[in-house]
């Protein structure tokens, strides 16, 4: 009979589990699946996160047996959980608070205690079913199925609840994925709850996940300003709430209403960009219009927000600061956010603009910004209100930009140092004015081959000479 260790370390984690909880059985205990999998398995979702709570076998046991199913690998300080090719698997545990803090718990194991009690320390109860991969049924002590049917959000324990702030976050992210109301105690405990003991990353894990994965990330947003969240931790967007605008151009209301409607805009129609630049896009959403409570006055009778791009980009990098964003996967996401802030409005300019715009306008935003990101905001910036708008304007602008090919990034200089100094220029800073003379003829379209650009770059060093 061949061993379960014969796996391939790709295996697909679902056969993996029951591997192990076969392995369990012959030895007296008993292995489930917990967690988001089962909710998601519920829900008809598909999910590769398989965690796998192991009963009835001790301790110092575990790994061993572990080990006959592949490469056991331990992670997790506090608490052994091992990775066994894409699965976690542990022990049932008890968690106590041991002092402030997101990490601040006491976590003791105990491989007899009940299914019960295991599921007790879970946040909610739609995440606090377990299911036996070897017999297909569900264990739900805390009526979990019943809360996913009427998409209830309701805590398993409101007594230890609290003793997580980041649950609180949890909520908010689950009731916009999930569809789902918060149970009235819980709103009321996840509203008492201080927040000012989250770190950053924490904070920014939960707000990835609601604008990434909630198809309606407004209803989050709406939810963390109800419960307090964003006055707590984002007070820039904040600010939004009542901040008027000119009815004719923004009949759905104030800046918050727009910035919730933008939001939902841009998850709607950039499913198709990578992880970063969605995420880019997503916060460009979220930040695009907090330059408009520092601007926003009655002008001539009417309400402006002039120059709220540039007013914006501060706010926007404190709010970047406290979530410490910055590069993802290799590509700057800061840098991306804070030129939408500021550029966000290009698009609409351009198209309307009288003589019309030269593709050097085109290549110079192009340094600042990427511009089919830009567009693509810009578009959820339009359509993100109520009322019947022409938003062909971004469509022009990213055909545009495509057709000079700087959607996203500026044309490379055709002229460099070597080429300088190659002319007889001798090293310094005289190179670097030279370099940005010519390629801003080059932006211009004045210069379009290397020779061109040493040709002009020539004539500079012979008129600087004389």
């Amino acid at each position: 009979m061949a061993s379960e260790s014969s796996a391939p370390a790709d295996a697909n984690p679902l056969d993996t589990a029951r591997r192990i909880a076969i392995a369990v059985a012959r030895r007296g205990g008993r292995a489930l699946i917990v967690g988001g999998w089962v909710r998601d398995r519920l829900l008809g979702h598909p999910s590769k996160d398989v965690d796998v709570e192991v009963f009835g076998i001790a301790a110092d046991a575990l790994p061993a047996l572990l080990g006959t199913i592949g490469r056991v690998e331990p992670v997790g300080q506090s608490f052994p959980v091992y990775k066994v090719h894409d699965l976690d698997v542990a022990l049932p545990r008890r968690e106590s608070k041991s002092g402030r803090g997101h990490k601040a718990f006491l976590v003791e194991g105990d491989p007899f205690m009940s299914i019960d009690e295991a599921a007790r320390r879970r946040d909610f109860t739609i995440n606090a079913i377990a299911w036996d991969p070897l017999t297909d049924e569900y264990l739900d002590p805390y009526g979990g199925r019943a809360d996913l049917e009427r998409r209830l959000l309701k805590a398993v324990d409101l007594g230890t609840f609290g003793d997580d702030s980041l649950r609180v976050l949890r909520a908010v992210q689950f009731a916009a994925r999930f569809d789902c109301t918060l149970d009235p105690a819980t709103f009321a405990r996840c509203a008492s709850t201080p927040l000012d003991d989250l770190p950053a990353e924490r904070v920014w894990g939960e707000l990835e996940k609601l604008l990434l994965l909630a198809p309606r990330p407004s209803a989050g947003f709406t939810l963390a300003r109800d419960l307090g969240v964003v006055r707590a931790l984002w007070a820039e967007m904040h600010a939004l709430v009542d901040c008027p605008q000119e009815p004719e151009w923004h009949p759905e209301g104030d800046v918050w209403i727009h910035t919730l409607m933008v939001i939902d805009e841009a998850a709607a129609r950039n499913a198709d960009l990578s992880r970063p630049q969605m995420l880019a896009v997503m916060l460009g959403a979220v930040t695009h219009d907090f330059g408009k409570p520092l601007t926003t006055a009655f002008v001539d009778g009417r309400i402006r927000s002039l120059d709220h791009e540039p007013a914006g980009v501060a706010p926007a990098e404190r709010f970047l600061d406290r979530l410490n964003v910055h590069t993802i996967e290799g590509f700057d996401v800061r840098r991306q956010v804070l030129g939408m802030v500021a550029h966000h409005l290009k698009p609409g300019m351009f198209h309307k603009a009288t003589p019309p715009v030269g593709d050097g306008a085109f290549r110079r935003l192009a340094l600042k910004v990427d511009l089919e990101l830009l567009a693509r905001l810009a578009k959820a910036d339009c359509t993100g209100r109520t009322g019947d708008f022409d938003c062909s304007a971004m469509d022009w602008f990213l055909a545009r930009a495509r057709a000079l090919g700087v959607e996203h990034r500026p044309p490379a200089p055709l002229v460099l140092g070597r080429h300088l100094l190659a002319l007889g220029l001798a090293p310094g800073p005289r190179v670097g004015e030279i370099l940005k003379r010519v390629y801003d003829r080059q932006l211009d379209g004045e210069v379009t081959t290397v020779e061109d650009g040493v040709a002009l770059a020539r004539e500079i060093i012979g008129h600087d000479i004389r």
